[in-house]
């Protein structure tokens, strides 16, 4: 009973914040309310959060949208312009509400309540199937053999959905290989939004006017530079089948952005004036930059950055961002922006991985499990032991320029993995984790320094909300920082 009446409670409040979100796209459509109906948003959010909003930020949200001048607000109002109004509706109901606002609040008390991570997004592999074979890229070694069925993606997002989890994001593989069955899952759990990781060979005009009219699907296209920085990496005509892509998407008026993985051979190609330029031109809003994982018997640990390319990056995204800068297009430093989220995000903190074969991985990088969506719920998954190892070891590192229990800080994920039994995944070319965090001992040793001293001229903020264990946000110091290097002591039971 309680439940029917949490369900109707919840169609209501949906259909109210669906009437809402039309007004508001009305206004938007006439540009000279937009500063007024911008901030009748910003009042909506503090009504919704009630106690939990805070005043300060919210004034300063205030402050920000009442300059149509700013730099954001002319992002904002260009994402306003070239966006289907359908489409804009859809994303700001399932991403905007169900994720941001009414997903937060159930995700936090679902993480109190059951003592382990809960996360903000799920992320899973439709197949391994791919049509390409970049260089340095684990998927090479995985061949056609696994796919996740409709009825495995399906029990993934409705039991995610029931924990508070409305943001579903797949890689693989080439997703779009199984795209029948996405539009299908899409139209099924039309109050989530969904997010594919992509080369972008399989997109062309008919895709593009389902994914308008479902409204729930978006695009991060994988891109690495220039024609010829791209291609090196990711075969010959990828580029061009990248730029038809957007062109496609922007025609459609589909918000979408990109994947880009930065290595030693193409890190000045994609930081660019000239390449934000164009993706601004292209209509990519945001972009999710990876550094380059020396993960699988095929990877390429050579083309890791080196320390001095890190240290540029952060400085060169962070200006990319700032107010000093003209470039309308948000990029995103997976690696170097832990700060802004608290560290790692692995292990279900903010997000985990579910690959083809169906094991639940900590992060899509750390191929290990202990347990599969076929034999185990998404609660199950991260109560299990692997996943408690994170939720018990988060933060891995004090300062968060150092952040992953692989690439900074190796003997953290050895220790991991062993202590809890994890097996690899890796069904083609199985690699050990002795193996993996070899490739990463020395750079670690070398990017400690460097990362420490950058992070001590740094002004940190304490965030108002932090996913750790209840004992270590209410005692900080009891974080485990007990390696003479900074990383985290676990204690494993």
């Amino acid at each position: 009973m309680a439940g029917t009446v949490q369900n109707l409670q919840h169609a209501a409040e949906r259909q109210t914040i669906s009437v809402m979100i039309d007004g508001f796209l009305k206004h938007l459509a006439k540009k000279e309310d937009r500063t007024e109906t911008y901030l009748k948003i910003v009042d909506l959010a503090e009504r919704f959060y009630g106690d939990g909003a805070k005043k300060e930020t919210l004034d300063k949200i205030r402050a920000y949208v009442s300059n149509p001048d700013n730099r954001w607000m002319r992002f904002i109002n260009r994402v306003v312009d070239e966006t289907d109004p359908h489409y804009a509706k859809t994303m700001l109901l399932n991403l905007g509400y169900e994720a941001f606002f009414r997903g937060t609040k159930t995700i936090r008390a679902n993480r109190e309540k059951y003592d382990c991570n809960i996360p903000w997004l799920i992320l899973f592999d439709p197949t391994m199937a791919c049509n390409m074979h970049c260089v340095g890229c684990w998927s090479g070694t995985y061949g056609h053999k696994s796919n996740l069925s409709f009825e495995d993606m399906d029990k993934i997002v409705t039991q995610g959905k029931e924990l508070g989890t409305y943001l579903y994001m797949m890689t693989g593989g080439e997703p779009t290989v199984r795209m029948r069955d996405i539009m299908k899952l899409a139209k099924k759990h039309n109050d989530c939004f969904f997010g594919l990781y992509s080369n972008s060979t399989l997109i062309n005009d008919e895709m593009c006017e389902q994914i308008r009219e479902l409204g729930n699907i978006t695009f991060m296209l994988s891109i690495e530079g220039t024609p010829d920085t791209n291609d090196a990496r990711r075969g010959e005509g990828h580029y061009e089948a990248v730029m038809k892509a957007m062109d496609c998407l922007k025609r459609h008026g589909i918000v979408f952005g990109t994947s880009i993985c930065y290595t030693r051979a193409n890190i000045e190609a994609v930081t660019s004036d000239a390449f934000f330029h164009l993706l601004e031109e292209k209509g990519a809003r945001f972009g999710f930059y990876f550094h380059l994982m020396p993960v699988g018997n095929n990877a390429a640990p050579e083309l890791m950055p080196t320390i001095e390319q890190r240290t540029k990056m952060i400085e060169r995204i962070r200006y990319i961002r700032s107010p000093e800068s003209d470039i309308e297009f948000f990029p995103m430093d997976f690696q170097n922006d832990g700060e802004y989220v608290g560290g790692c995000i692995a292990g279900g903190r903010n997000y985990f991985h579910i690959n083809s074969n169906g094991d639940a991985e900590p992060c899509v990088f750390i191929h290990f499990s202990n347990t599969n969506i076929h034999d185990n719920s998404i609660l199950e998954m991260l109560q299990s032991p692997l996943f408690k190892a994170y939720h018990e070891g988060q933060p891995f590192n004090r300062n968060h320029l150092r952040p992953c229990p692989m690439l900074e800080n190796p003997d953290l994920l050895r220790e991991i993995v062993k202590a809890t039994g994890a097996h690899q995944t890796n069904q083609e070319s199985p690699e050990e984790v002795d193996h993996l965090c070899a490739k990463c001992d020395q750079y670690a040793k070398d990017w400690a320094p460097v990362a420490d001293k950058i992070w001590e001229q740094q002004k940190h903020k304490k965030p108002t909300y932090e996913n750790y264990t209840k004992e270590k946000r209410e005692h900080p110091e009891l974080a485990a920082f007990e390696h003479e290097d900074g990383s985290v002591k676990i204690d494993i039971a």
